[in-house]
């Protein structure tokens, strides 16, 4: 048996199996090493704090908020759009009310979603589109729907997608965000959900490249062993 013979022709056909794969995961893998993930994350398009609260400011106790509002299992103070609210949550939802009166704020309309897109985007664009959006895009996984998609006019196509119950920045997503989403899916080869990086295909394919680099190996070691026999 020529058994030189056979690993490389092994070699060769796994390489050229494996060879676009492994060129696919050089290049994701330098993309992402390249830029940072903050950057990814989309950190510099929108800044989201929480503003301090009024401490002579007259509001609601939960005695009374309970009165108007029953039933609720939690609740958070917080200020949205300079406004102080009650965030309440019962039976999984969630609900924004008036820290003053009680009165019920969700959903947001539009107009204070625009409000609160524009108070916390970076950038100095204008918001090209407002979507309502009941069918959550590849890009924004499963985060719960429905929700509102800002788009603005800039050289990244940068969107924000907010939550109508409590106004939340849910996502923020940009070209560079997408490019690397693409790239992640190449890079696990999960071109379904792109997040499972234990699914079957990858697992072949790591497990053909390994053998490409034992063929490879061993081909290197017969190579300096014949010449040092020679």
């Amino acid at each position: 048996m020529n058994l030189p013979f056979w690993v490389r022709r092994a070699h060769k056909w796994i390489g050229l199996v494996i060879g676009v794969q492994a060129l696919l995961w050089m290049l994701s893998g330098l993309y992402m090493t390249a830029i940072s993930i903050d950057v990814i994350h989309g950190d510099h398009l929108a800044h989201v704090a929480d503003a301090p609260l009024d401490g002579g400011s007259e509001r609601l106790d939960v005695e009374q908020l309970a009165q108007i509002r029953p039933g609720f299992e939690s609740l958070k103070l917080k200020k949205f759009l300079g406004q102080e609210v009650y965030e309440l949550r019962a039976g999984g939802m969630t609900s924004l009310v008036d820290a003053r009166t009680g009165a019920l704020l969700s959903p947001l309309p539009r107009e204070q979603i625009v409000a609160r897109a524009k108070d916390i985007y970076q950038g100095e664009a204008e918001i090209r589109e407002v979507t309502w959006i009941t069918q959550a895009p590849q890009e924004v996984g499963k985060r719960p729907v429905p929700m509102w998609a800002v788009r603005f006019d800039d050289s990244a196509n940068s969107t924000l997608y907010f939550s109508p119950d409590t106004g939340d920045l849910l996502a923020r997503r940009h070209e560079l965000w997408r490019w690397f989403d693409f790239l992640w899916m190449l890079h696990i080869m999960d071109y379904d959900a792109r997040s499972d990086v234990n699914n079957t295909l990858l697992r072949v394919a790591s497990g053909v490249g390994v053998l490409f680099a034992l063929s490879g190996a061993w081909l290197v070691f017969y190579s300096f062993r014949r010449r040092a026999q020679a």
